[in-house]
């Protein structure tokens, strides 16, 4: 069964604790059988949204002033996500998002497990271009509004659905061993897996 939820993040800056909205999409047995997204406001000394990235997602600081913050949020995410494996395009991105986002507001790193659908459409298509409206276009997932957290989250579970066919691969952990892409992993249970396989010293 190839289930997992696909998240994107917009930023208000190049802070990773910057978050201003989120996308998730859950996929059951490859197909997508919800899908959520919502504002955040990003915590103080991290909320300076930047022209350039206004002008990449549109999101404004009057969008998000009546917001959750990211403290208030994150259970949700967690709920929604439901000990899923995430995937996200270029997910060292947006699982830094959740890390940073999350220790700057004080709190635990969730345990999650992830996969990078840059990494798999790298592995599967043969394109000029990764990027996820190219790689997102292979999958025949096309004409969506890029930088757009629901839309980028929908067009990156597309990519993950269609290579997962092409390989023939039945689970999301198939589809990484098959196309050789590692499942990378987040909160106390990867540093403590971490530290069991490097040793103390891998945590300082």
């Amino acid at each position: 069964m190839l289930n997992f939820t696909a998240i994107d993040f917009e930023t208000a800056n190049s802070s990773s604790a910057s978050a201003c909205s989120v996308g998730l999409v859950k996929v059951r047995d490859g197909k997508v059988v919800d899908k959520i997204a919502w504002f955040i406001r990003p915590a103080a000394g991290h909320d300076v949204f930047l022209a350039w990235n206004i002008k990449i997602h549109g999101i404004r600081p009057t969008d998000v002033a009546g917001a959750a913050t990211w403290a208030e949020q994150l259970p949700d995410l967690v709920a929604f996500a439901g000990g899923d494996h995430l995937v996200a395009h270029n997910a060292g991105f947006d699982l830094g998002v959740i890390k940073t986002a999350s220790t700057v507001a004080g709190l635990t790193v969730p345990d999650f497990n992830y996969v990078c659908s840059l990494q798999v459409a790298r592995r599967t298509y043969h394109l000029d271009s990764y990027r996820l409206p190219v790689a997102a276009m292979a999958a025949g997932f096309e004409g969506f509004a890029h930088h757009d957290a629901l839309a980028d989250a929908e067009a990156c579970a597309a990519i993950m659905v269609h290579a997962a066919k092409r390989h023939e691969a039945d689970t999301l952990e198939d589809l990484a061993r098959i196309t050789g892409v590692k499942i990378g992993a987040i909160g106390p249970v990867a540093t403590k897996e971490k530290a069991a396989t490097h040793g103390p010293m891998a945590l300082s």
